[in-house]
């Protein structure tokens, strides 16, 4: 299934003190003044901070789905597109690419578990009224 970009905010609402920052064609993110992440509405896309080891593997297993942005400070940046991408991988990539800019402290204080629920459906009072009946 591929993921929305409802969910990739949902992800992001799920990380502590994270901050945005809209431009013309894109909006950025960053925990304490550190940016991790970008948006792309046009394209479907994000772009993430990884380590260059994990840029560099998830583009050359998935060449469709990933691709190299730029290296900066030790960091490898890959851009995803979201409709090659199932929702809990992509909680995985944002949750690491967080964590690479969060202080030890904030990243120490949030696990993993928080963000993935992020990625699950939402059940409104609607949808569990009908399956109740």
């Amino acid at each position: 299934m591929p993921t929305s970009s409802a969910v990739f905010h949902r992800i992001l609402d799920a990380l502590d003190e994270v901050a945005s920052s809209p431009a013309h064609d894109w909006t950025s993110f960053s925990v304490r003044g550190k940016r991790f992440g970008y948006y792309w509405p046009r394209t479907e896309t994000v772009g993430l901070k990884q380590t260059i080891t994990e840029q560099q593997a998830l583009v050359s297993e998935r060449p469709d789905v990933f691709e190299e942005q730029f290296t900066s400070g030790g960091f490898g940046w890959v851009v995803v597109y979201l409709d090659g991408v199932e929702p809990d991988e992509l909680a995985e990539l944002v949750y690491e690419a967080w964590r690479l800019s969060a202080p030890d402290e904030l990243a120490d204080g949030l696990p993993f578990t928080k963000v993935a629920k992020a990625c699950l459906p939402r059940v409104t009072a609607r949808k569990r009224a009908k399956a109740s009946r």
